[in-house]
């Protein structure tokens, strides 16, 4: 029988991405979200990096349902902001989630940038942990630029102002496909399903 294995998030774009991840592999998983588990608090990231952050949500989802869980936090590190918004990413213009708000200030706060200033790269750190503790981290980045305006509908975030090295497309113009085979998240969680699956190997089926 297959593993129910949660991934300790609301965001469907975050799911279905690792869901086709987890197709491409050997593994017998049936992914969820948090969705099916409408009683769970969100839980506070309060770590200083994102590999903390990601610890601390998928340690908080496996010991609240009993079942392995995942969890990543990533972000947009811009170069001549010294590296943020990082962790903040999700919460840059003071609201969360509102990717619209963020993706606003950021372009107004670059606005007297030069291009060949405006490098980038996205940075993900995912976790995965079991109820009895054991715990992995493996991360994933991916370098770019910023452009001007927004461009492309099929991301989300910060993708339709990110064109990712050699690239001419912003990762919201590219295909689900093109996306995953070199973003952030998508090296991360494929670095993530052989120890995804050594963890389960421990773990009894549901």
């Amino acid at each position: 029988m297959s593993h129910r294995v949660v991934l300790a998030t609301r965001n469907q774009h975050k799911v279905s991405e690792l869901r086709r991840i987890l197709a491409s592999s050997s593994l017998d998983v049936d992914l969820v979200g948090t969705e099916s588990f409408p009683e769970l608090p969100d839980v506070a990231e309060t770590g200083s990096t994102f590999a903390a952050n990601a610890l601390l949500k998928a340690r908080d989802v496996a010991q609240r349902t009993g079942l392995v869980a995942i969890a990543d936090d990533s972000g947009l590190c811009v170069d001549a902001m010294n590296g943020m918004p990082g962790i903040l990413s999700a919460r840059w213009a003071g609201s969360h989630g509102d990717d619209a708000a963020n993706l606003e200030l950021l372009l107004a706060q670059l606005a007297d940038v030069p291009s060949k200033r405006r490098g980038a790269a996205f940075h993900c750190a995912a976790a995965v942990a079991t109820p009895d503790g054991d715990e992995r981290v493996v991360e994933g980045v991916l370098e770019g630029s910023l452009i001007t305006e927004p461009r492309g509908s099929n991301g989300f975030g910060y993708d339709p102002i990110f064109t990712p090295l050699g690239y001419a497309l912003t990762t919201a113009e590219l295909t689900p496909e093109e996306k995953d085979a070199i973003s952030h998240r998508g090296h991360a969680f494929r670095a993530l399903v052989p120890v995804l699956g050594e963890l389960l190997s421990g773990v009894t089926t549901s």
